[in-house]
């Protein structure tokens, strides 16, 4: 017997086969279903590739097997799924000698990992779970790096919705978990991710490519016409101009200072999840390679000029005007920093604690007085993010689940504002300004959450607005700081 025919395992007689109409080839490799039809024979996996149902057990009608656990329906030629959602049985070659059966056992793709990832095109394009992870698997299996696994999901959900959805937020996350988390977790945060990515993209329109401009105007131009197309809600406009700044080679911290300034022409913006998106869109980049700039980042403008600002909004403007409070404050902290210098400040408890408080007024003066301390704009939107953490952390039992998602986009937005502004460095802070003082006043609307507070391990100092609850914290403290009694 030649090489090739070390591969192939007597199954039965072809007599035996005709007689019975099916046999079942067991051993070492997986159990294979051999079926006589209408004068051929066929032979497939014999495990249901949806829910491992035994393929024996299904009836073969007109050239189609048919599993009879769900109904998946098959080609019995080449394994196809005529049921999307089941996913293809394998195939094995057969061949008759001599009134014998013989099948080959061993199943091979000539690039394992060029068929899987076509694999997990086909799940993601059909929203098909089951497929996209054994897709998601089998690329693993063959040694494909996570990153390009990862860069494949991102590019086909940039490439087939209109914009920036919440799955590709929720892969970009799971995606920084990566080097953390063991294998088989994350082979699951992999799979989870570009699951949600197929489910945002289901029945959506692809997105239409559009190009930059034949001309190349300088960053500070190009700044100036994002921020006037994101106030006159002209996507087209914000979109060409966006892409032209890619075109010319902007650095992903003048892509970043750009896109914060026009996003901020709206006070804390559709809530905060716009700006969380950018920020996503930015660390997906990180991940995957700026070289797909194009791609990515025009996802986050449809959002960005269609966004309804705080300004809008009744809670911003009684009973106290905050937009007014932002626009006067803004118009005076470039210059506090012009004539502050950066002395290694470390006061950044203490004005987390004063940006709980329930005064605007003083909230604003805080952060004037960080500055002349000599505290620079990272070291402001750090105190923020780690303020927007405890309003999370100490979330009140008492409020209803709905009210959770004000404390959470606080937070996103004040962790994006966080990230962006140290993408920015030391670049001009006309966005950084708003973004700070809009994320405090989106703080200070949530206040009411820590009403009374929940505690968190290690709290013992609880801001000055949350003193004024008498009732016990809702969770009881641990070690040292037992006493049930103990109040805020």
């Amino acid at each position: 017997m030649d090489a090739p025919n070390r591969e192939f395992v007597l199954a039965g007689s072809l007599e035996e086969l005709k007689a019975k109409g099916r046999l079942v080839l067991h051993g070492s490799h997986r159990p294979i279903l051999i079926i006589y039809d209408n004068g051929r024979v066929f032979a497939l996996d014999n495990r249901c590739p949806h829910m491992g149902f035994p393929l024996e057990r299904g009836s073969v009608e007109d050239g189609i097997l048919t599993c009879h656990w769900h109904h998946a329906r098959f080609d019995l030629e080449s394994g196809c799924t005529f049921d999307l959602w089941a996913d293809d049985v394998p195939a094995f070659p057969v061949e008759l000698r001599n009134g014998e059966v013989w099948v080959k056992t061993t199943l091979s793709h000539a690039n394992p990992g060029a068929h899987w990832r076509q694999r997990l095109t086909d799940g993601l394009a059909h929203d098909l779970g089951l497929v996209i992870a054994k897709a998601v698997h089998g690329q693993l299996a063959a040694d494909v790096p996570q990153a390009d696994i990862v860069r494949q999901v991102a590019l086909f959900g940039a490439q087939n919705r209109d914009d920036w959805g919440v799955g590709l937020t929720i892969l970009t996350a799971l995606a920084n978990l990566l080097p953390l988390l063991p294998e088989e977790e994350a082979y699951l945060a992999i799979f989870q991710g570009a699951r949600r990515v197929a489910a945002d993209c289901d029945g959506e329109a692809p997105r239409r490519d559009r190009a930059p401009l034949g001309s190349r105007p300088d960053a500070a131009e190009l700044k100036r016409w994002l921020r006037r197309w994101t106030n006159v809600r002209h996507r087209e406009a914000a979109e060409r101009t966006l892409l032209t700044a890619i075109a010319s080679g902007f650095s992903p911290a003048v892509l970043a200072e750009a896109l914060l300034g026009a996003e901020t022409e709206r006070g804390f913006a559709d809530t905060g999840p716009s700006l969380d998106f950018i920020n996503k869109a930015f660390e997906c980049l990180d991940l995957i390679g700026w070289e797909h700039a194009t791609a990515v980042l025009p996802t986050v403008v449809g959002q960005m000029v269609s966004a309804r600002g705080a300004e809008e909004s009744t809670a911003w403007r009684q009973p106290i005007d905050l937009i007014a409070l932002c626009t006067e404050a803004a118009s005076g902290l470039p210059q506090l920093f012009a004539t502050g210098g950066s002395c290694g400040w470390s006061g950044h408890a203490a004005l987390a604690r004063e940006l709980l408080g329930d005064d605007p007024v003083r909230i604003v003066d805080a952060l004037k007085a960080a500055i002349r301390a000599g505290a620079v704009w990272t070291d402001l939107s750090r105190s923020l993010a780690y303020a927007a953490a405890l309003r999370v952390a100490r979330f009140g039992t008492a409020n209803e689940h709905s009210d959770w998602e004000s404390a959470h986009h606080v937070f996103t937005y004040a962790n994006a504002v966080d990230q962006m502004i140290k993408r920015i460095g030391t670049a001009n802070g006309h966005g950084a300004t708003r973004g700070i003082l809009y994320g405090a006043m989106a703080l200070y609307l949530t206040r009411y959450l820590n009403v009374p507070p929940a505690r968190i391990s290690g709290d013992h100092d609880c801001p000055p607005m949350l003193r004024r609850s008498a009732r016990p914290c809702s969770t009881p403290s641990t070690g040292s700081d037992r006493s049930i009694s103990r109040q805020c």
